[in-house]
């Protein structure tokens, strides 16, 4: 019987995990090496080992409404897209107003995550810790992982010949926090991530000139979309993942691309993603295309050599006098913790999670991964949900079928993911699908035909308005009484 449970860090995902645990009556005990919540969001000057890091200007990428706990809506007042200081104060008021501080062990570091002598019968972990120099072995029966996948940087600089010669500065954008230090150089971000957009397009301001490398393409997108409304309250809608599913192929790839070149070409501007119809996640970058038209960021192919200080690029041109090159390559998932790392990483050295959250292969269905996926949708309604799902397994109310079939199920998922994201490895989801596939197994799905029948204009607002969080405590277990209300009264507070 699963009664004591670990979680390891306090950013969104452990904080929605302490509070499910306490809606289930089991006793949550968090372990956190920094000294406050936020995890991703707590910005720092200074990158700090062993934690997520961002620059100064960081703002969401997901509206308010689409991005807040299900059963915790941001203030009336609050902008649609945020400053990363105002959502930590939002995440900060959650921990407190949930009374979720008092389950967190500050300034705690987990150094081993491993199997209990007799884990076979009892699926108990023993977690180690270390604080002020001194080491703790507790035992738990159950463990939540939620540390996030933005920690360790990718900077492969094998795939970078000459970067050795390179007598400018290199660093992984990671280390990058504001542009002043920049000022009159020339600077190269190498990839077309969220993170090299915005820092390329901020180093515009004081660069002499900034190039922007990219290997692929990729599709961008403006966080204001028709008639000004937020992006995510038009595209994530329930009739528009149902049109999407139910369309040809030819057509459905046509109609996206469509979509995604409604306000400039993106061949024009030598963003277009090498594979035209890809899904995979796009940029959210209002200023972008201007600064490209403007001059001030030049678009380049794939990085073909270093040298002293110059740089080839792939078609054939070089710029001379580069000072710094920025590598915003991404990060890779690693658990240091974790004494047997082919538990999370059981097939190939990949990420291989029965729904993105569950290893398949433990006798015990007693760990628990969460927020290790992408949609094209807010993580902190999607940790929300995993956790929910994570404490019924561990509960046994859900019940998982046999390792054999849980094997199935994700390498199905991998063939969808090759098809439409063209990478079997990549950690996107369809972000209604997926929602709805962990809330039907707990029995939380929103009913719409019962809906169509007792409450019409609610069903309308399911169906054809925003998928927004608040949905899945409409109904089941762990149901909010004000769930209705925030669904009917969420355009009102967008235009707020």
């Amino acid at each position: 019987m699963v009664r004591r449970v670990a979680v390891l860090g306090a950013g969104v995902s452990g904080l929605a995990a302490i509070k499910c645990c306490l809606e289930e009556g089991l006793e949550p005990t968090c372990f956190e090496r920094s000294e406050g919540v936020g995890g991703l969001w707590r910005y720092t000057d200074q990158a700090e080992e062993g934690r997520a890091s961002i620059y100064r200007t960081v703002f969401t990428n997901s509206c308010k409404e689409m991005m807040c706990y299900p059963d915790f809506p941001f203030p009336d007042n609050h902008p649609n897209y945020m400053h990363n200081t105002r959502l930590q104060q939002y995440i900060c008021k959650y921990a407190e107003h949930f009374n979720l501080l008092q389950h967190i062990q500050f300034k705690t570091l987990v150094t081993k995550v491993k199997k209990h002598p007799d884990f076979t019968v009892t699926g108990q972990w023993e977690v180690v810790t270390q604080r002020d120099g001194k080491e703790e072995a507790l035992f738990f029966d159950a463990v939540m992982i939620c540390s996030g996948h933005h920690v360790y940087p990718n900077l492969p600089l094998a795939d970078f010949p000459g970067i050795q010669k390179f007598k400018g500065c290199y660093f992984h954008s990671r280390e990058y926090k504001e542009p002043e230090k920049f000022r009159g150089k020339k600077v190269l971000v190498v990839g077309l991530g969220n993170s090299g957009c915005d820092i390329a397009v901020e180093l515009s301001t004081v660069a002499s000139q900034v190039y922007l490398s990219s290997r692929s393409g990729s599709w961008v997108m403006s966080r204001v979309w028709d008639n000004g409304y937020p992006w995510d309250m038009l595209v994530i809608t329930r009739f528009r993942t149902w049109l999407g599913n139910i369309l040809p192929r030819v057509l459905s790839d046509w109609l996206y691309v469509r979509s995604m070149n409604r306000f400039f070409k993106h061949e024009n501007f030598g963003l277009m993603p090498l594979d035209r119809t890809s899904r995979k996640e796009p940029v959210f970058n209002d200023d972008l295309p201007s600064r490209i038209a403007c001059g001030v960021v030049v678009i380049k192919p794939n990085v073909k050599e270093f040298r002293e200080t110059s740089v080839l690029f792939q078609d054939g041109t070089v710029q001379d006098d580069v000072d710094v090159v920025i590598f915003s390559t991404g990060y890779s998932y690693s658990y240091p913790f974790m004494e047997d790392d082919s538990i999370i990483k059981s097939r190939d050295n990949q990420v291989t999670l029965y729904k993105g959250i569950l290893p398949p292969q433990l006798e015990k269905p007693t760990m628990a991964v969460i927020g290790l996926v992408q949609s094209l949708g807010p993580i902190i309604p999607t940790a929300d949900l995993q956790c929910r799902w994570a404490v019924k397994v561990f509960q046994g109310q859900c019940t998982l079928p046999p390792v054999s079939k849980m094997m199935d199920d994700i390498d199905e998922k991998m063939g969808k993911k090759l098809k439409w994201y063209g990478n079997s490895t990549t950690l996107q989801t369809d972000y209604i699908t997926y929602m709805d596939e962990l809330a039907s197994a707990i029995g939380v799905k929103p009913s719409v035909p019962k809906l169509l029948l007792t409450d019409p204009r609610l069903a309308l607002e399911v169906i054809f308005g925003p998928c927004t969080p608040y949905q899945y405590r409409l109904m089941g277990p762990g149901k909010w009484s004000g769930a209705r209300k925030a669904i009917l009264t969420q355009w009102d507070r967008m235009l707020q």
